[in-house]
Formats: C-alpha cells, sequence, structure tokens
C-alpha cells in the first residue's frame, strides 16, 4: 500500500483511482512513466518546476497532497469493482473530513462516476462539496487516456489553479 502524501488543511488533496504496479513497486504516486499527472502539476502552475514521484513528498510544502481512491494495485483501474470505487468514496470522504483541505480533486472520470453515483458528471468543479470541501473532477493522467494530451491536461489543471489562488483569503 502506498501511503498518502497529505498533512491538514491544503490547498487541494489531489485523488487518484488507485495505485499502478509500478506506484506500488516503487511507494511513488503517478509513478509510470508515461504518466502525465506530474508535468500537468507544473505546468498549470502549482509547482514552480516538474517534481519527479521521488519528490512526491515535497508536495504539502505547496499546500498539495495525494491520496487514492483504492488501495489496491492493479495494471489497469478498469480492474476495479464498483464496490471498491464505493468504498473508496466513502474513505474519501473520512479522510478529507479529518484533514480538511479547501479543495479535492478527483482524477478520473469514469472511477468518480461510479464511486459517487454521479453517471453524468463532467471535468471541472462539482455541485456538491465533500466533507466541507470544494469538489473537482479531472481527466485521469494516465498514458493511457488518450483523450487529453499534456496541452489540454495542463488547462483543465490550471483551471483548478486559478480557482484555488482566487479564493484563498
Amino acid at each position: 500500500m502506498i501511503p498518502d502524501v497529505i498533512a491538514p488543511d491544503l490547498d487541494v488533496l489531489f485523488c487518484g483511482i488507485n495505485p499502478g504496479l509500478l506506484s506500488e513497486a516503487t511507494g511513488r504516486h503517478f509513478a509510470r512513466p508515461g504518466n502525465r499527472f506530474w508535468p500537468a502539476l507544473h505546468l498549470s502552475g502549482f509547482t514552480p518546476r516538474r517534481l519527479t514521484p521521488a519528490e512526491q513528498d515535497e508536495l504539502p510544502g505547496f499546500g498539495l497532497g495525494i491520496t487514492n481512491l483504492v488501495a489496491r494495485p492493479s495494471a489497469k483501474a478498469e480492474e476495479l469493482s464498483a464496490g471498491e470505487l464505493r468504498q473508496g468514496a466513502r474513505v474519501l470522504t473520512d479522510l478529507a473530513a479529518a484533514q480538511r483541505p479547501r479543495f479535492v480533486a478527483v482524477v478520473g472520470i469514469t472511477a468518480y462516476r461510479t464511486a459517487f453515483a454521479r453517471r453524468t458528471a463532467r471535468v471541472g468543479p462539482q455541485p456538491e462539496p465533500i466533507a466541507g470541501a470544494r469538489l473537482w473532477l479531472l481527466p485521469n493522467p494516465s498514458g493511457l487516456n488518450a483523450h487529453y494530451q499534456l496541452s489540454d491536461l495542463a488547462s483543465v489543471f490550471r483551471e483548478l489553479h486559478d480557482e484555488v489562488v482566487a479564493t484563498r483569503s
């Protein structure tokens, strides 16, 4: 199991679907070289430079954290059951209540729709909060997600970044 990268009162808690096999082997979130999470995070303005998975523990210093809906690793997210995803939604809600991030950003549209029973959810801000945090839905940054090129992914991440900055008190 990969430990969460988290601290109380973060700006954004990013929530992946589940660890891939390489992430599980290395203990690093979004570890596969083709995953675009780290480049999108930087290109959107969340980090001043492109971090590597080995630098994930630096994220709380930028007001960011990472967790997963489901702790069980798999080669593909499609291997997860609907029950695992729904249980993950409950665990994420409890984690958000305990850690109080301002935003929770779930990265993975299909998994989110199943986990939270929101079949028509679209990328972007969601109307319902999660444990008091503003909820955003972002595309899966996996290299397997051909629907979003890196520039498109960074643009959506930038929308979240801009809202985070605009709502700082």
